[in-house]
């Protein structure tokens, strides 16, 4: 089939899939909308929420009592459970929200939509009784026009039927998956008034970014409601913080309704030398684009870009042109208690421990589009993304299919101005070929983002290549080796060998062996584009998976993004200007068996290191080039078993260049000896949703974390703060985490934990007033 007949049908399936959820909206697409944009007015609606575990009969009716339902702030999960060993049907029912609200003087005469990020699993919407429609699918971003059924003057009613069950005509359901999707509205809602020609998106596309003479086309996608009477101006510039680089206008004709947005594009030029995005400075932009009649200001609004070229080639994966090989985890974005509904501040923070604590240059949005939140905190540290659409294995009928085709359009439509994402994935995880199905996805993806190549995430190199990069997850070792040009491995380890962080030492350590193994043999070729090993964090699952308790431990961090020894090996693998990395992959700790002494292995981007018990050198070893050559920094293997006959205190020094950098001491006590209490932030906002994470470690005397410890820690918490957690909470792995949660009243939080040998520990938090929601 003639590729301009691809596009064309792709064209046709998303129109048709998303008209009905999405008439001619437009933040849905967005990256970041400011509520202080001129032209439009976006008001969030995050607090203030009603909600019922049950949709009871004529709960989306206008005059229906909700006084009874519980007081909620979205992000939401509509079922609170512990972080593990529970039922994984128990989230899955229909639940009701409600949400009353009035509009502002100026919404008169303008249109008012509502805008929901994400809302698991399938969402049916009412305005003031009226319904609206139904949208499918949880991951992806929907909007509804309110206009035609708002009372202007007085209190309006929307109201949500949340169904989330595992519905099998929505993917990525309709038969097993290694994942647990939770429920409830669990991303944010807002209200967008526009005008009746307003930007329903912009994409801005950096061209010739290595050249003299770079320049940026500004795709403006214009929607119409009214007709217009005279032509509009079109105005794009270009901004480095507060300085404009350049500008662009153009008229276009006046404006005829029309049931699709219609695109016009403006070149910037002129820009003269730009900083380019990069890992190590991702250097961003500011894109305005403006509606005017005449003089008057219509509509406005922006994105965030970088300068960027990123392609993967024979050669390996490019980087504004100089090879890198990529190195990367995949993530869900689960966590303990809340499921998905975790706000802001906690997204980004993903980000920060992929990019800053384990030093990977990837991520894979595994299995579906992440948080925007997620998203632009890898634009702002310099982490690169491969997103990709809803899915796991299974391929549904034509109608299942066609909400995956929509789903790569949504995804696509909301990120393509991030420039952290270097990769579309447009087949679902692991599924079998289907040529049709996945000759559409690409096509789409294609048509719409021509500045990006597309992946398929599959299990078997003999599958039918139709993407522009040959992804593929290889579990076994060695790897296979590339069958095409440009080749990245996106999964291995993970459910091969799955280790807990109190597993017993041999296990830890081989558990770092085999990510480093693998990466070694990724090393090896350029024919490897690099790998995305399986995975960060431990995750959630049914029941027919993980380990018995609803838990996969696949990651090299916990559930609580504590590490285990495998994330220190892709700590180590940073350059020591950056930081200089020791760390055992063990825990020193005397026992039955003590045959692991003869081959234990540390993670350090040194040179050399030395091995003391109680100050006797007992031990020296160099970088293990052997067997890890090809690494930066190959792991360190060393016999320690003179240990056994003078155990004592471990020290571990690190030379770089014949110079001591860094020690490492571990007690050889073999006891509890300290309780550490520790927060990632201490200053919270009063908007209901606001959250951090507390964290719980017993340690010896020189803060290593005794994996074998168990102990219940009593929480006590007081101020205007609430504890998403288990009290009293059992550790696991000598660790454990709860998150604090900020309520609407500003003050100060005072949160006590109580070790039952090793005493309390108490941190304080301020939290500050919030910017008080207008609708």
């Amino acid at each position: 089939m003639d590729r301009r007949v691809f596009l064309k049908n792709a064209s046709t399936i998303l129109a048709s899939a998303t008209l009905s959820a999405s008439p001619r909206g437009g933040a849905l697409w967005a990256d970041a909308v400011p509520a202080s944009a001129r032209g439009r007015l976006v008001l969030p609606l995050n607090r203030n929420w009603r909600y019922s575990r049950q949709a009871v009969e004529g709960f989306q009716a206008r005059e229906f009592d909700d006084s009874r339902f519980e007081r909620v702030t979205v992000p939401h999960t509509n079922l609170r459970l512990p972080w593990h060993s529970f039922d994984d049907k128990a989230y899955e029912f229909v639940s009701a929200y409600r949400r009353r609200f009035k509009l502002p003087p100026e919404a008169k005469g303008r249109h008012v939509f509502a805008d929901f990020e994400g809302v698991m699993t399938a969402s049916t919407v009412w305005i003031n009784g009226q319904r609206l429609g139904e949208y499918k699918g949880g991951y992806t971003p929907f909007s509804f026009d309110l206009t035609p059924h708002l009372d202007w003057d007085g209190e309006n009613v929307l109201a949500v039927a949340v169904d989330s069950t595992e519905r099998s005509d929505i993917p990525p359901f309709g038969g097993q998956i290694d994942y647990l999707t939770f429920g409830g509205i669990y991303r944010e809602v807002s209200l967008r008034i526009v005008p009746g020609s307003f930007l329903e998106n912009i994409f801005a596309k950096p061209k010739d970014v290595l050249s003299d003479h770079p320049s940026v086309e500004v795709a403006c996608f214009v929607a119409t409601l009214e007709k217009g009477r005279e032509p509009l101006t079109l105005e794009a510039e270009l901004r480095d913080g507060d300085r404009v680089i350049a500008r662009a206008e153009r008229e276009i004709p006046a404006p005829e309704v029309s049931p699709e947005a219609v695109s016009h594009s403006l070149e910037l030029t002129g820009l003269g030398k730009v900083k380019l995005w990069d890992l190590t400075d991702p250097h961003l932009y500011t894109v305005v684009a403006r509606l005017r009649k005449g003089t008057e200001l219509s509509d406005e609004d922006t994105r965030r870009i970088g300068f960027r070229e990123a392609w993967f080639t024979e050669e390996g994966f490019k980087l504004n042109g100089r090879v890198v090989k990529l190195r990367g985890l995949n993530r869900h974005q689960t966590f303990p208690f809340v499921g998905q509904a975790m706000p802001q501040r906690v997204q980004r923070r993903d980000a920060v421990i992929l990019k800053r604590e384990l030093k990977c240059n990837l991520v894979r949005t595994s299995h579906y589009p992440q948080s925007r939140h997620f998203l632009d905190c890898c634009d702002e540290i310099g982490l690169l993304v491969l997103e990709e659409i809803p899915g796991w294995q299974h391929i549904g009928d034509e109608a299942w299919k066609v909400l995956a085709i929509d789903n790569v359009g949504r995804m696509i439509r909301r990120d393509w101005n991030h420039p952290s994402i270097i990769l579309w994935g447009v087949r679902i995880n692991e599924s079998k070929d289907d040529h049709d199905f996945y000759t559409r996805t690409n096509a789409l993806a294609h048509s719409l983002d021509p500045t990006r190549q597309t992946g398929g995430i599959r299990y078997f190199q003999a599958s039918e290549f139709l993407e522009d990069v040959f992804t593929m997850n290889d579990f076994g070792f060695p790897l296979k080796p590339p069958n095409h040009p440009r080749y990245l491995n996106t999964e291995f380890c993970g459910h091969t060998f799955p280790t807990k962080s109190f597993d017993n030492v041999t296990r830890l350590m081989e558990h770092t062996r085999r990510h480093a193994r693998v990466h070694n043999q990724l090393a090896s070729s350029p024919s490897y584009a690099g790998g995305i090993g399986w995975c960060a964090f431990d995750y959630d699952t049914h029941g027919d998976f993980g380990s018995g308790d609803r838990i996969c431990y696949h990651g090299v961090s916990d559930i609580f993004r504590e590490p285990k020894p495998a994330a220190y090996f892709y700590k180590s693998q940073c350059d020591p200007q950056e930081e200089i990395v020791l760390e055992p992959a063990f825990p020193w700790s005397r026992g039955d068996d003590l045959e692991w002494l003869n081959r234990v292995v540390v993670c350090s981007n040194c040179d050399h290191l030395k091995f003391f018990i109680d100050d006797r050198l007992i031990a020296e070893a160099d970088p293990d080039h052997a067997e890890f050559g090809n690494l930066p920094h190959p792991l360190f293997q060393a016999n320690l078993y003179r240990a056994d006959r003078e155990w004592g205190d471990l020290r571990i020094e690190g030379y770089l260049q014949g110079k001591k950098v860094i020690t490492k001491t571990c007690s050889g006590k073999g006891t509890d000896q300290k309780f550490a209490l520790a927060a990632d932030d201490t200053t919270l906002v009063a908007d209901g949703a606001d959250t951090t994470r507390v964290v719980f470690r017993v340690t010896d005397e020189f803060g290593n974390v005794r994996p074998f410890s168990t102990a219940a820690i009593a929480l006590e918490i007081e101020g205007p703060a609430e504890l998403l957690g288990e009290n009293p909470f059992a550790l696991s792995g000598g660790v454990g985490a709860v998150w604090i949660r900020a309520q609407e009243t500003p003050g100060t939080v005072v949160l006590r934990a109580k070790h039952p040998t090793l005493g309390a520990q108490e941190l304080r938090f301020e939290i500050g007033p919030a910017t008080p929601e207008p609708a």
